[in-house]
């Protein structure tokens, strides 16, 4: 029913683009055969079909930090793409974006990533992920505990229309290869 995320270094994965994805990729499998680059950037990519328009989406709610538009991982052009794409989802409300800007201080969630998952037949679960390893997380404690941590993140990052404009600009400094300051 709902996924909300958390990951403050990268876009999440299924809010990538293709040059994003695999830049990352990439990046965490530096000697890696150009094959298997590819085979796990199509997989990710292939999750983020949820997303498309004859598909029963979950309500996807994600934070970004605003580092991700101060300190792009991939050149300009292919950042005002992964901008655009992220744009795109939130003017289709496929998606809400919220930013959490560079100077709120402390927060809730400073170490580590989170997804958390609610489902129409289960109980909802809690997703962490580290470089090499993940984690789900049932306890219904441990859950309630993350569940707390986000709606405090939530509470701290911009209104969603704020996120997306500064999302809008991101993506046309991208175009015009201009970097955020």
């Amino acid at each position: 029913e709902t996924i909300e995320e958390w990951c403050p270094t990268l876009i999440p994965g299924l809010l990538q683009t293709d040059a994003y994805a695999r830049a990352v990729v990439r990046a965490t499998h530096p000697l890696a055969p150009d094959e298997e680059v590819e085979e796990k950037a199509t997989a990710r990519l292939a999750r983020a079909r949820l997303f498309e328009e004859n598909h029963k989406t979950p309500v996807y709610w994600a934070i970004l930090s605003e580092s991700l538009l101060r300190q792009p991982i991939v050149p300009p052009d292919q950042a005002a793409e992964q901008w655009d794409h992220i744009a795109g989802l939130a003017r289709r409300h496929r998606i809400v974006p919220q930013i959490l800007p560079w100077n709120c201080g402390a927060h809730p969630f400073m170490l580590g990533t989170a997804k958390i998952m609610t489902f129409p037949d289960a109980p909802p679960l809690v997703y962490t992920e580290a470089l090499h390893s993940g984690d789900t997380i049932d306890d219904p404690g441990l859950v309630k505990e993350y569940r707390r941590s986000y709606d405090l993140l939530r509470a701290a990052a911009l209104p969603p229309e704020a996120s997306l404009a500064l999302i809008e600009q991101a993506a046309e400094d991208g175009r015009n290869g201009k970097q955020r300051d």
